[in-house]
């Protein structure tokens, strides 16, 4: 895992358990099991929620990869520990659970 990818997981932890996975030549992001963003090319992409629409509105809306959907792009927030508090709780309250998968056979 990069620098940044680390430095991502350490301001984010505090707020929950931030799991980054390795993904088509990007990362995604995961908090508490919920899928919240993108790391492509050492630069963060939060997905639009309610709450980052309106906590991130200065926010330049990118695509990180090629065929991927509009995100927010994140940067120097990190030092903002109650925008990163809010923000996070927000954004887990509204993205959707996890779908469980499907068993085989049925």
């Amino acid at each position: 895992m990069n620098e940044f990818n680390e430095y991502v997981r350490e301001s984010f932890s505090a707020f929950g358990d931030i799991v980054i996975r390795s993904m088509m030549g990007g990362y995604l992001v995961y908090l508490n099991g919920k899928l919240i963003g993108d790391i492509c090319d050492s630069e963060l992409f939060l997905k639009r929620t309610p709450t980052s629409d309106r906590l991130l509105a200065d926010s330049e809306l990118r695509y990180p990869y090629e065929g991927s959907k509009t995100l927010m792009h994140v940067f120097d927030r990190f030092e903002d520990t109650d925008l990163i508090a809010e923000l996070l709780e927000g954004m887990y309250a509204e993205l959707p659970e996890k779908k469980p998968k499907k068993a085989k056979g049925n």
